[in-house]
């Protein structure tokens, strides 16, 4: 069976709060894809592929951002997801064998209740965004969620987020031409990344299991900067002496990147991209993901190509077996129906 780790779906009542709000950008891109918000449609999708079935996660906008910060707003969305999400695995799991919930990590408790109560209720683990409304993760207040991640042992699904208010160049006040989703989540996975190593989050709470979406990102193609580049850390700082940080690190940041992190295969087709995730990260670190729905052809392309690439690819079964399953199932402790 292969298990899709990583696709989104906006529960109906949800995605009627969207609609009725008239969100822009990313609501109109919801708006404007049937199947992430239609279940027949969905099914109909999942039944193009045999052996096949969907995790379910909730797409965007960020919770913390669609409510402008309210967190006790936000908290009450993230259950109206999530009960949802339960309730259609429930019905129906050969089709959607699981979920993840949503949090909302401006919660007043950083998001931790309802990531127990979600847990509780049969969630696979949680997901969290690479930004919180433009702050970063390692923020001090953000830390009560790690800690209890790390303590339910569960692992957190990693969602990139940036809309065209960041900007690609400081004399202007918003990203052109898309260059915001194209090149911005991708470099703002391995941003976020990089700020939960040198915070030493990850050194903190050594269990924390968190799945990049989109194979990391820029983190691939990036292994020498990463690697020798930042062995040099502090050589081009004058402020500040960043040494003694990458000497109190427990590990060489690059293997935190490489043999840390979990990682999905969703590439957007990108057989290259695909290619140097894979030659990257540690076989049993990645999971299969095709981020259905959101391709061109509104529900299919990404999922039939992300198949075709992996099962093409010259790997041991077992190998195989760890991408399609294995390492989902271990990570989050459940055995999923084959």
């Amino acid at each position: 069976m292969r298990i899709d780790a990583y696709t989104h779906f906006m529960p109906s009542r949800m995605f009627k709060l969207l609609v009725d709000s008239g969100y822009p950008d990313i609501g109109k891109r919801m708006r404007e894809v049937p199947c992430i918000y239609d279940l027949d449609i969905r099914k109909k999708i999942v039944d193009t592929f045999k052996d096949y079935a969907q995790i379910l996660s909730y797409p965007m906008p960020p919770l913390e951002v669609f409510t402008k910060g309210d967190g006790v707003k936000a908290n009450e969305y993230a259950k109206l997801i999530n009960d949802e999400f339960a309730e259609i695995c429930a019905k129906d799991p050969d089709h959607f064998p699981g979920w993840v919930a949503q949090i909302a990590l401006n919660a007043p408790d950083a998001g931790v209740g309802e990531a127990k109560r979600a847990i509780a209720a049969g969630a696979l683990g949680v997901q969290i965004y690479t930004n919180i409304a433009g702050k970063p993760l390692d923020e001090p207040e953000f830390e009560p969620f790690f800690a209890a991640m790390e303590k339910l042992d569960k692992p957190i699904w990693l969602h990139p987020a940036r809309n065209s208010s960041f900007s690609d160049y400081a004399s202007e006040k918003k990203s052109k031409y898309e260059i915001w989703w194209t090149l911005g989540w991708s470099y703002e996975t391995t941003a976020a990344m990089s700020r939960l190593v040198f915070s030493k989050i990850m050194d903190k709470y050594p269990k924390l299991k968190i799945i990049t979406h989109h194979f990391g990102g820029i983190t691939p193609m990036l292994e020498g900067r990463i690697g020798p580049g930042w062995d040099q850390l502090g050589a081009r700082t004058s402020d500040e002496d960043l040494q003694v940080l990458y000497k109190s690190l427990k590990k060489r940041p690059l293997d935190y990147f490489k043999h840390v992190f979990y990682a999905d295969t969703a590439t957007f087709t990108g057989e290259p991209a695909m290619h140097a995730g894979f030659a990257f990260y540690d076989i049993d670190k990645i999971v299969f993901a095709s981020d259905c729905p959101f391709d061109p052809e509104k529900g299919t392309m990404y999922t039939r190509e992300t198949l075709r690439i992996i099962e093409e690819k010259d790997m041991p079964k077992a190998d195989k077996e760890m991408v399609w399953h294995g390492n989902l199932e271990r990570m989050c402790g459940v055995k999923f129906k084959s």
